[in-house]
């Protein structure tokens, strides 16, 4: 019996090893980034439902088996996927400090581009559809909806707008900049850019 114990040890260590060694070669050159950047891509075309580790893994084109040097499972790589959404599309720009360092008016009209650039909008529809179903997708709607509304608030308020005056004007430019891609994406990006400049000359007319 003691024989037989022995050799089922060393057979569960040789598959262990196996499965280290699978994941070391799967996960080589595919960053905890990458895998997230898919999974958003999934969310975009399949819904949360649709969003599973083998497809994800077959997107990237390798094993399954990598995906578990990032994440201990589905679970985390969903908590962790909120988190890198309000990175990824608000904080990029929120935190940029180049855009920081930019007086109020030409930090709109940069935030702007940038969104438009960058179509930061593409996840919007998605991730607002989850958060209607799940406390914790809802939270970080919440999350990047104060942290753009912080933003674009401050840069009014440094313009000299107060009260309700900055409240519609944070409000007008945070919900524009939020659906602009969804719902003009018929318009062509080049005048789409050109009417920036007019419609933060509007907003922050005294």
């Amino acid at each position: 019996m003691s024989r037989l114990i022995r050799l089922a040890n060393k057979l569960e260590f040789f598959l262990g090893y196996l499965v280290r060694m699978a994941s070391k070669r799967s996960h080589r050159g595919v960053t905890r980034a990458e895998w997230l950047d898919m999974a958003l891509k999934s969310v975009c075309k399949k819904g949360i439902a649709g969003l599973t580790v083998q497809g994800l893994a077959r997107s990237l084109g390798i094993a399954k088996a990598g995906f578990y040097w990032h994440f201990r499972d589905r679970d985390e790589l969903l908590r962790q996927l909120l988190d890198y959404w309000v990175h990824e599309i608000t904080e990029v720009i929120t935190k940029n400090v180049e855009v920081l360092a930019l007086e109020p008016k030409s930090r709109l009209v940069r935030t702007a581009e940038l969104i438009l650039e960058n179509d930061l909008t593409r996840y919007e529809i998605a991730i607002r559809q989850w958060a209607l179903e799940d406390r914790e997708a809802a939270r970080a709607v919440r999350q990047a909806d104060r942290i753009r509304l912080d933003f674009v608030r401050g840069a009014f308020s440094e313009l000299g707008f107060e009260n309700d005056d900055l409240e519609t004007r944070a409000m007008l430019f945070t919900c524009y900049h939020t659906w602009d891609s969804p719902m003009f994406g018929e318009i062509s990006r080049k005048r789409r850019c050109e009417l920036i400049a007019k419609r933060i000359e509007l907003l922050t007319k005294l």
